[in-house]
């Protein structure tokens, strides 16, 4: 039985890797650190506090006092750092959050499963998993190969630049100290409880409120989509397999402008309004109750600064070494995507207007 501190746990990815390890490994002990942010929300977790097997914290990565308290208290033997600063636009707007989140607080959780696994500890076989991002090593050409493990790093936002560095002191705390750690660079995500700033989610609520959907320059931007319970199974893999002291990139296998995208939401949600009147009524200011295609909503944007052009993972090595292939495929995981944001309005609503108070 695993005993696991899952860091960033009532945010979008954490969430879902709460849900996807309760329901494969019921018997484990799961302790939630969160410090409910904008992006933190308690009520994802609502169905996984009924589970006795889990244990919710509010607090800061920051607090190394209050993380050693808990690895100690509640025996933990595995760490999963999902928390993080994580919007590339907030990251150049304001990137102070993003060094103190992203690269102090994970040193700050370094030191304290140093202290208690190694300094204080026994030294018995423990893990501390980071996850990270594809955008730690730059932008692609149209024509380049994907990212792979060895692709030199070349962040370009405060967002990746800090993920980066965060991404060098996990692996210093192996090399210089002993520390069982991996780390998962993964493609963009997207599926259920993903805040609604992100383009799939955003496209979706704005299309049932009538609003513009906003699209950088000429949105040929190219992403390799990857849906979230891939990408936790992609993490599963990594802690049951993974070579202590290796990295890990966790790709969806799935190239899509951001254009291509929006589109393709757009026709989803159109001809869900054509066979749904349901649909009609709950959303009146949608461009599918007026009999408008929801494309008519689509603006392009002045682009923003240092926007990659294209990010796609090469997933070899953990295909090869770890049996991992994504599950999902686009078409079925939008879908369902489009699906949960529309069957949970009152979520998304109450995160939106809370943003915006």
């Amino acid at each position: 039985m695993k005993k696991i501190l899952v860091t960033g746990g009532a945010g979008f990815i954490g969430t879902n890797f709460v849900y996807y390890w309760q329901d494969r490994y019921p018997d484990d002990y799961l302790v939630v650190l969160d410090a409910l942010t904008y992006a933190g929300n308690l009520q994802n977790l609502e169905k996984a506090k009924a589970d006795p097997g889990f244990v919710f914290v509010q607090g800061d990565i920051l607090d190394q006092d209050l993380v050693e308290k808990l690895l100690e208290e509640h025996h933990i033997d595995t760490l999963v750092h999902f928390a993080a600063e994580s919007h590339v636009d907030r990251s150049i707007l304001g990137p102070d959050a993003f060094i103190q989140t992203n690269i102090l607080g994970t040193h700050s959780l370094l030191k304290a499963v140093k202290n208690c696994w190694l300094t204080r500890g026994s030294g018995k076989p423990h893990r501390f998993h980071h996850v990270s991002t594809d955008e730690v090593y730059g932008s692609l050409g149209p024509d380049d190969r994907p990212f792979s493990e060895i692709t030199p790093y070349a962040p370009n936002s405060p967002y990746a630049a800090s993920k980066a560095s965060s991404d060098h002191l996990v692996r210093a705390y192996h090399e210089t100290y002993g520390l069982e750690v991996t780390t998962s660079n993964c493609s963009n995500n997207y599926g259920p409880f993903q805040f609604p700033e992100k383009l799939i989610p955003l496209c979706i609520a704005n299309i049932l409120d009538g609003k513009a959907l906003p699209i950088y320059g000429d949105g040929r931007q190219i992403r390799d989509w990857l849906f979230v319970d891939d990408h936790n199974r992609g993490v599963d893999k990594i802690l049951d397999k993974g070579e202590v002291g290796s990295t890990y990139n966790i790709g969806g296998n799935n190239e899509w402008t951001n254009m291509d995208i929006v589109t393709h939401i757009c026709s989803l949600m159109d001809r869900k309004f054509e066979t749904n009147q349901n649909l009609v009524n709950r959303f009146l200011d949608s461009p599918g109750a007026k009999g408008k295609l929801s494309t008519s909503l689509i603006t392009h944007v002045i682009d923003r600064a240092g926007h990659d052009r294209r990010y796609a993972i090469d997933a070899k090595k953990i295909t090869s070494d770890l049996g991992y292939a994504p599950g999902e495929f686009f078409k079925t995981g939008i879908e369902k995507t489009l699906d949960w944001y529309i069957e949970n309005e009152v979520w998304w609503r109450h995160i939106m207007d809370k943003d915006h108070t």
